[in-house]
């Protein structure tokens, strides 16, 4: 990678960033290890054998490294017990301490297990006071030399006892040095990881993983970008762990995960991940292995043409500049295209697509209800054109362009030749439908918006992907890790999954979600809920499911579940609303990340919360 702002070895070809390998325990983090799977704990990590009981559940259902919060000296000494126990019942997987603010904790914790998870952000410092620094001044320099006070003699633990270490950066919890030099950006967040690395070198310490997680999919891609950029810049190659932070649950967060950490591992980024849901920690383990098997079979695919990337903007968002054709493109909001050819069509569904794209016979039997969504359909099959919610689908080698009036064009990265481009140009009203047959269709489909760009064309595009899987979870992962990296980098005016062995109502909710967890079109109300852990002082998971089925009505609306205030705040930058752990059974209520009302009793939150969203003027009636 000669580019000092290049994140991959190719946007092109499939191949796996080079990193150095890391051992924990038993298993190899980065090198030429397979990409692994963890997740983490969300007992009390005082209770032994709870604690020791869903490790072995994590480890059976093929989680190969086992998390475990780890708050103080207590939890951290308590790690020997939980590893005698589990090492009874026949089970090594290797365990991480999650240690926050707590340097000795950590320190203890190197001692007993294989690898330890700190956060620069609040390592050192103790709690934020939102202090203003001056950049290289004596405040900065001095609030380095505390983290080298505390890390340095951490190092030197680690050495000892062979003990890895994870620096974790989460998105809201910057130190107040970093923030007043940075605020809370992608660039402040590379930068915190970078102080530790640097002092880790000056120490010869490379038993290192490095993680840069965030709730905001795009916020994260963009973040492990510039990491990985930042650290070719100065020569480190240590290997990296993938999570989208607060992912939520059920179809919601997967889609979610599949979009964040499909993106990075699609360009070869990435040696470890764990999938976040507000789920039974061991629920997380197949989604990823479902995502890691997508991506190995890339490997060694057709070489795809390399198109010059100069208007590629993968570091921070840039939407391509289109020109709008119909409801398409331009300053339209992202469409979903329903495809129910050969396919039962749906009476109901619960979001309406803009567009239908059928067979001239399925269109007497399209509901009433779809009466003002648009009917794409082949030129073959309606010469007569009689219906003016008709528009006409022809192939890329179709003399479409004496066709008057706006019409839809199938093509594919192949038909992008100079004559392709030469009649685009004498048509604007036209909507490109993408599809791709390649192998690694996401990056043959980059390759085209690329040429695109290259060749100045503005018609807007819609993403076509088919898929024959018959499991519905496969189905959603996979079609979200194909197109989602898409819209992460501002590409893509439409959506159009086609699924044969899908029910058309998934297919759609799938294409909504996949939208939304790509932060280009919001549909529905948004949670942020985190997966829980051992601080965690009340039921998470029942919880959200409270919170949810009295607010799932607010379309648009983010609202943040967070177990507990050690990253709450700032995970939940982005959310409206918050309902944050401040105890056991007592609740902190956030508006924009303002405190709002504090220490309320639980079993008065849920409707507190929905008080507060009336007082604001975001409440309305649900519609029966």
């Amino acid at each position: 990678m000669s580019d000092p702002h290049k994140f991959c070895q190719s946007f092109f070809q499939y191949n796996r960033n080079k990193t150095l390998a890391v051992n924990v325990g038993d298993v190899t983090i980065g090198g030429e290890s397979p990409v692994r799977v963890q997740s983490m704990t969300t007992t009390n990590t005082l209770d032994t054998e709870a604690t020791a009981e869903q490790s072995l559940k994590i480890a059976e259902a093929g989680g190969q490294i086992v998390r475990i919060t780890t708050q103080g000296r207590r939890e951290a000494l308590n790690l020997k017990n939980i590893k005698e126990v589990l090492s009874r019942k026949g089970c090594n997987v290797p365990l991480v301490a999650d240690v926050h603010f707590n340097p000795s904790a950590a320190e203890i914790a190197a001692t007993l297990i294989e690898k330890v998870r700190i956060n620069p952000g609040n390592f050192t410092g103790g709690a934020k006071k939102f202090r203003e620094f001056e950049a290289g001044g004596p405040e900065d320099q001095a609030g380095l030399q505390q983290i080298r006070e505390k890390l340095v003699p951490f190092l030197k633990l680690c050495k000892e006892h062979g003990t890895a270490i994870r620096i974790g950066t989460n998105h809201g919890s910057l130190s107040d040095r970093i923030m007043s030099k940075y605020g809370d950006t992608p660039e402040g967040m590379v930068e915190s990881c970078m102080e530790y690395l640097r002092i880790c070198r000056e120490e010869d310490f490379n038993d290192i993983v490095l993680s840069i997680k965030a709730s905001n999919t795009r916020v994260m891609v963009h973040t492990v970008r510039l990491l990985v950029a930042a650290m070719h810049r100065e020569e480190m190659s240590f290997p990296l762990h993938l999570g989208v932070t607060e992912a939520g649950s059920g179809e919601d967060g997967r889609l979610k995960s599949a979009v964040g950490i499909g993106a990075l591992l699609a360009d070869g980024i990435g040696d470890t991940i764990r999938v976040s849901l507000t789920e039974p920690p061991e629920n997380e383990i197949p989604v990823a292995q479902k995502l890691v098997k997508h991506f190995v079979k890339r490997s060694g695919h057709a070489p795809i043409p390399e198109v010059s990337p100069k208007h590629y903007s993968p570091l921070s968002y840039q939407k391509r500049q289109t020109h709008s054709v119909l409801n398409v493109g331009g300053e339209n909001a992202t469409v979903v295209v329903a495809d129910i050819r050969d396919q039962e069509i749906p009476e109901k569904v619960e979001e309406m697509p803009e567009f239908v794209l059928c067979n001239a016979t399925q269109m007497d039997a399209i509901p009433d209800k779809w009466d003002g969504v648009l009917r794409i359909v082949s030129r073959d099959e309606i010469p007569g054109l009689s219906d003016r919610r008709v528009v006409p689908l022809f192939n890329a080698s179709d003399n479409w362009v004496d066709f008057e009036g706006p019409a839809v064009v199938s093509v594919s990265f192949s038909d992008l030749d100079i004559s392709f481009v030469t009649r685009m140009k004498q048509k604007e009203d036209v909507v490109l439908l993408l599809h791709s047959n390649h192998e690694n269709p996401l990056a043959e489909q980059r390759a085209f918006f690329l040429e695109m760009q290259n060749q100045k064309v503005t018609h807007p595009v819609i993403i076509w992907r088919e898929s024959g899987d018959a499991d519905a979870e496969n189905f959603q992962i996979t079609s979200a890790a194909d197109t989602g990296i898409l819209f992460l980098d501002g590409y893509g005016d439409g959506i159009c999954l086609k699924a044969p062995n899908q029910d058309v109502g998934i297919t759609l909710s799938t294409s909504f979600g996949i939208l939304q967890a790509s932060r280009v079109r919001f549909s529905k109300t948004e949670y942020i809920s985190c997966p829980g852990c051992g601080r965690t002082l009340f039921d998470l998971q029942a919880t959200t499911e409270k919170v949810r089925a009295r607010t799932a009505h607010l379309k648009g609306l983010k609202i943040a579940v967070m177990g507990c205030i050690v990253n709450g705040i700032g995970e939940m930058a982005d959310a409206d609303y918050g309902y944050v752990g401040a105890g056991r059974g007592r609740i902190s209520l956030f508006r924009n990340r303002e405190l709002i009302r504090k220490n309320i009793p639980e079993k008065d939150a849920v409707q507190q919360l929905v008080d507060l969203i009336k007082e604001y003027g975001d409440w309305r009636e649900p519609v029966e």
